[in-house]
């Protein structure tokens, strides 16, 4: 069975600065808005921002692989190709919560990850793996 589009709606403080990063930074298209919220596709996935600044409130970390996770956050599984095109893209765009790296290296499960903020505070994970084979490796 193919994979099927996720939703999500989170809480951004501000929709033009939404707009400046979801649809100019990482290259997400624009689909229906209000003066409450805007749609973006994530690529075929639809995130939606909605205006509620009181809800942009910090998260706390969770340790993996030496690293403090966001533990509230969203993301994407990308090919490795694309992966390092948008990590090189974002270098110097975005202050890096995790700067790209090769996470579980030489483990089951190895993976390319990186971890950043949103102008809201929404902490964003895109990875990608080597051998997609091993997104639920143990």
């Amino acid at each position: 069975m193919p994979l099927a589009p996720f939703h999500l709606a989170f809480p951004v403080h501000d929709l033009a600065a939404a707009r400046v990063f979801y649809g100019g930074l990482l290259g997400c298209a624009e689909g229906r808005s209000s003066p409450d919220w805007v749609d973006f596709d994530f690529y075929g996935h639809q995130i939606v921002a909605h205006l509620a600044p009181d809800q942009c409130t910090p998260t706390g970390t969770s340790a993996v692989d030496g690293h403090g996770v966001p533990v509230r956050h969203f993301g994407l599984v990308l090919p490795m190709d694309a992966w390092q095109a948008l990590a090189d893209r974002l270098t110097g765009q975005v202050d890096f919560l995790i700067a790209p790296y090769i996470r579980f290296a030489g483990q089951p499960g190895e993976q390319a990850a990186m971890f950043f903020h949103d102008p809201s505070g929404n902490a964003i994970e895109i990875k990608a793996f080597a051998d997609i084979g091993e997104l639920f490796a143990k």
